[in-house]
């Protein structure tokens, strides 16, 4: 599958951070759906599935892996779906997390290293030991 047939459903409650990375994930030639909340989102994925779903949400670190992961749910999108939660504060810069459930927490010191998360995860790649 090549980037242009990938789709990632972008998730950020501010629009000018939306806007941002859909210019730099379209960049990359990938489709990028939007949404500014949960429901949104939902609606969203279920429209057009997404390979992936990237989440940036105001709130508490908690709650907004809970959210993501009931957008995958409700959505019906599936667990083969990996869901990166992203700008999470408890999670120290450069850092990525994964949390189980194909759900993966980062906080990206640029936005390369977002770029080569998101690569390995879509095709499936292994880290290298």
């Amino acid at each position: 599958m090549t980037r242009e047939n990938m789709n990632i459903l972008v998730v950020e409650d501010v629009a000018e951070t939306r806007d941002g990375i859909e210019k730099l994930l379209k960049a990359d030639g990938y489709f990028v759906g939007l949404a500014r909340d949960e429901p949104d989102a939902i609606e969203s994925a279920q429209r057009k599935r997404p390979d992936l779903i990237l989440v940036s949400l105001a709130g508490l670190p908690g709650e907004v892996i809970i959210a993501a992961r009931r957008i995958r749910e409700r959505s019906e999108v599936g667990e083969t779906v990996p869901v990166v939660v992203f700008c999470v504060e408890e999670v120290a810069e450069g850092d990525e997390i994964a949390i189980g459930h194909n759900v993966h927490l980062t906080r990206p010191d640029n936005f390369n290293q977002l770029r080569s998360l998101l690569t390995r995860l879509l095709y499936q790649i292994p880290i290298a030991a």
